[in-house]
């Protein structure tokens, strides 16, 4: 079993059932998978698609789909078909070992690193964050990136509002800006 969902068994329910005074264990909110999509340039070459398909299948450890644009578009120099993102859900035990490398390995490696925004819930107890490249996963050599490409990672939750999410979250290590939390 992965260390968070052991984690989230054992302290995680018991502390949010004593907090938000759950009668029941099943009511506690759970992570139910998280999405990695990263958005791919239009105007960039083949072989650099091919390899940042690699990166993320690399980071996330399942194979991502490519996202194709459906309709063509002059401004943005876009035809119908061409590859505009790609992306990857995870669920399971997938899903606890991602999100146990991003708190515990990727977020301390950011630079001048002070904490997550607290600002990134949708209204649904569903959290997204932004990472701007790729190179601070360890699992990427940064000698053989052609080409940082950014991604968004969105934690999708069965919480009914913002704040019982970010309890969840926060017992789960997600390390939330301080000044910021206190301002809520």
């Amino acid at each position: 079993m992965a260390r968070l969902k052991d984690k989230y068994i054992r302290e995680v329910v018991p502390a949010l059932q004593k907090q938000r005074n759950y009668g029941n264990a099943l009511q506690a909110p759970r992570i139910v998978k998280i999405v990695v999509n990263m958005g791919l340039n239009s105007t960039i070459e083949k072989d650099v698609v091919k390899t940042l398909l690699r990166d993320l299948a690399t980071i996330t450890g399942q194979q991502p789909v490519l996202r194709r644009a459906r309709q063509s578009i002059a401004n943005f120099k876009l035809r119908q078909g061409m590859p505009v993102g790609a992306m990857v859900t995870l669920r399971g035990a997938r899903m606890f070992e991602f999100f146990d490398r991003l708190v515990n390995t990727v977020l301390p490696r950011l630079r001048d690193f002070r904490g997550l925004s607290p600002e990134g819930f949708d209204g649904r107890g569903n959290y997204t964050l932004g990472l701007h490249e790729q190179t601070v996963f360890p699992e990427i050599v940064a000698d053989e990136v052609k080409k940082t490409q950014g991604m968004h990672i969105t934690i999708v939750t069965t919480a009914r509002a913002d704040d019982e999410a970010r309890d969840l979250l926060r017992l789960l290590g997600m390390p939330f800006a301080a000044a910021a939390a206190a301002a809520k």
